[in-house]
């Protein structure tokens, strides 16, 4: 499987060139939006798994950081 490319990743990969991306700060708040990005998309992943229909909460045998993993290679 080939991984995919988040919105952080692309936006940080299109404006930062390499020297600028040694700035402590900027290094900080890439870090922290790429872990805002990622609950987002554990918590999206795990919500459309649950079964809705049963009215129990029903997980699929593959957990969301699994998933997460396995798309963002993170």
């Amino acid at each position: 499987m080939s991984r995919k490319v988040t919105a952080i990743d692309y936006l940080v990969e299109s404006i930062f060139n390499e020297s600028e991306l040694k700035d402590p700060i900027l290094k900080l708040a890439i870090t922290l939006a790429k872990e805002m990005e990622k609950e987002q998309i554990l918590d999206a992943y795990r919500e459309g798994r649950t079964d809705q229909h049963s009215g129990i909460e029903k997980f699929h045998n593959r957990s969301s950081a699994i998933y997460y993993n396995q798309t963002f290679g993170l």
